[in-house]
């Protein structure tokens, strides 16, 4: 649900000074930027797309385990829990289960994300991971994948024991050897993890979807609010249903380049309008 602009303008300004209040001045401009970029379907085209999914694991995404072991003592209060799994199991999970079908049916990259130490301590945590008592060591139940959306075969998978997962780990390198431009992102918390990393990736040169209703965090607002901070700035935002049919409508059936190589976006988009012309 996008933030409820109008109703925030209508409750905290008076009519006459709303038309000199303009929340981001910028808008516009990154729109056609971000959200309007060609690019975004080029890399379908090109087969350059794939699909991150975030921490999906029994550490922070299922109720009984990890962070949620004892539901009291979490910190996060029963109400939002409630609402966290039912989002999770009702709209998240599912949708996040279809996209990983489509993306692998197109033969298109399906990547995880998981929150898990190198040691069985986890001495190797980040600082952060560490001053919260955040630790899912390797052959935990709290570092296993949910069944509805783990790896199949040999899907890459990235361990992180921070945040956003390009700053401490080798995704980027990953990344552009198998020769990935574009990124649709799901999975939890939309606030912390997902956020850190579309914010990252960005800044990195890809062009980055986020995938609104593949994702989730503990309450309503703290997903509504990252999801507009994120709009236009940082990625597009599309639905599950859009990131499907841009697939079923723009992924080719040959590679362009199988050289993993990042080129230039006007050469891809000759390589691209070449390939459909051909």
């Amino acid at each position: 649900m996008p933030f409820p602009f109008n109703d925030f303008m209508k409750d905290n300004f008076p009519a006459k000074n709303r038309q000199d209040f303009q929340l981001d001045p910028l808008q516009e401009t990154y729109h056609e930027s971000i959200a309007e970029n060609p690019f975004h379907l080029k890399s379908l085209e090109a087969r350059d797309a794939a699909l991150l999914t975030i921490d999906m694991q029994y550490l922070d995404a299922a109720p009984g385990f990890g962070v949620f072991s004892d539901a009291h003592k979490s910190g996060v209060p029963l109400e939002a829990q409630e609402y966290y799994f039912k989002r999770l199991k009702e709209v998240v999970i599912p949708n996040v289960s279809r996209l990983q079908k489509t993306f692998r049916q197109h033969q298109l990259e399906v990547i995880h994300t998981r929150i898990q130490s190198m040691t069985k301590d986890g001495r190797d945590r980040g600082a952060g991971h560490k001053r919260l008592g955040l630790h899912a060591a390797p052959g935990s139940k709290e570092a296993e994948f949910l069944p509805e959306v783990a790896p199949h075969g040999d899907e890459i998978i990235i361990n992180k024991t921070s945040s956003g997962v390009f700053p401490t780990t080798n995704l980027y390198y990953i990344l552009k050897n198998i020769g990935v431009s574009a990124l649709f992102v799901t999975g939890v918390y939309t606030n912390e993890c997902v956020s850190s990393t579309i914010r990252e990736a960005c800044d990195l040169g890809f062009h980055v979807s986020l995938i609104e209703d593949s994702c989730a965090t503990v309450t309503p607002d703290l997903h509504n609010f990252t999801v507009e901070t994120l709009r236009d700035r940082y990625c597009r935002v599309i639905s599950t249903q859009e990131a499907i049919d841009e697939i079923a409508t723009h992924v080719s059936s040959q590679k362009i380049r199988d050289v993993a190589e990042f080129v230039p976006e006007d050469r891809l988009y000759r390589a691209a309008d070449s390939a459909k012309s051909g």
